[in-house]
């Protein structure tokens, strides 16, 4: 039995699970390696870190956890969640473990434009983020591969900072109207509804999208737009609420609506940067750590503290 259990280990999950350890309470962060960011060389606009690898603050991060005892890590996948009495029971590749607290923080998965040799820019020359990414974009020709509903927003976006943006549709037909073709002619930006084949160019000096029949698009950096699911599997199990986008909802201390179960980072709405996950687990992770105040708890933390809220403010 553990106090709590963290599900993800990214900027979210890894600052819960520290925040937890500091309050002395026994919790596991088990980590299925699925980072989003984890193909990504650069971020941006971390406090002090700009920029900074996201594979080097994940490991400095998971070397700073190992000194507290409080902590433990756990490689591998949880694929059941459950309620059992006070506690709650998830299931890590086939063994069960329990907590009196939850919290998850597994993130979102990409769907990804099946271009030859995308993993080969994806992060360095190829993004999927205008915020992260766009001001790398400043004075440059961009090339945006989509073709949902958000496409053109996505496009007009970027101009931002790009000098010009072409949409790619991958050869499906383009998801607007004619009044959205003319919004984007009308900033210059063309729409191509052609099949992206590959890209030219090294790891890092991306030059140009090769498509089936209207050549070479020239540019430097290339962002796309396809579909990304929250990965809320573990929260429908447990009968917590999602949103119509399938994030998971939680409120100001990162609670969701079953007690006791907490959710920090990308699977939760609003913004999807590595600052505002590690801010969320912070919250997260402390409001679960706070609500087992004054209470024992598992039997491998220390003795805690009494309850503050015992004490009656004075008038």
């Amino acid at each position: 039995m553990y106090d709590a259990i963290v599900v993800g280990g990214g900027p979210a999950g890894i600052t819960a699970t520290t925040w937890l350890a500091r309050y002395r309470r026994s919790v596991l962060l088990v980590d299925a390696g699925q980072q989003r960011n984890r193909w990504v060389d650069s971020s941006h606009g971390y406090f002090s870190r700009d920029p900074a690898s996201p594979g080097e603050l994940l490991a400095a991060a998971s070397e700073q956890l190992a000194a507290y005892p409080y902590a433990s890590r756990r490689a591998g996948s949880v694929s059941s969640a459950r309620v059992s009495g006070d506690a709650f029971v998830v299931t890590v590749d086939g063994v069960e473990e329990s907590a009196l607290r939850l919290i998850l923080a597994t993130g979102v998965e990409d769907a990804f434009p099946q271009v030859e040799g995308f993993f080969d820019h994806y992060g360095a020359g190829v993004f999927h983020c205008p915020s992260c990414d766009g001001y790398e974009a400043e004075g440059r020709n961009v090339v945006v591969l989509g073709w949902n509903e958000y496409v053109a927003s996505f496009a007009l976006n970027l101009l931002d900072w790009a000098a010009s943006v072409t949409i790619v549709t991958d050869g499906r037909s383009f998801p607007g109207d004619g009044s959205d073709l003319a919004t984007l002619a009308s900033f210059g930006v063309r729409v191509i509804e052609d099949v992206c084949e590959s890209f030219v160019g090294p790891r890092g000096g991306l030059r140009a999208v090769r498509l089936r029949t209207h050549g070479e698009v020239p540019c430097e950096l290339a962002f796309f737009t396809v579909a990304h699911r929250p990965r809320g599997g573990l929260a429908e199990l447990l009968g917590v609420t999602l949103s119509d986008e399938g994030c998971v909802l939680v409120d100001e201390n990162g609670e969701t609506n079953v007690p006791g179960v907490y959710a920090a980072g990308d699977v939760t709405p609003g913004m999807q940067l590595i600052q505002v996950a590690a801010a969320e687990g912070a919250v997260a992770g402390i409001s679960a750590a706070q609500s087992l105040r004054g209470t024992r708890g598992a039997p491998s933390s220390p003795e805690p503290g009494p309850d503050p809220d015992l004490v009656a403010p004075s008038e």
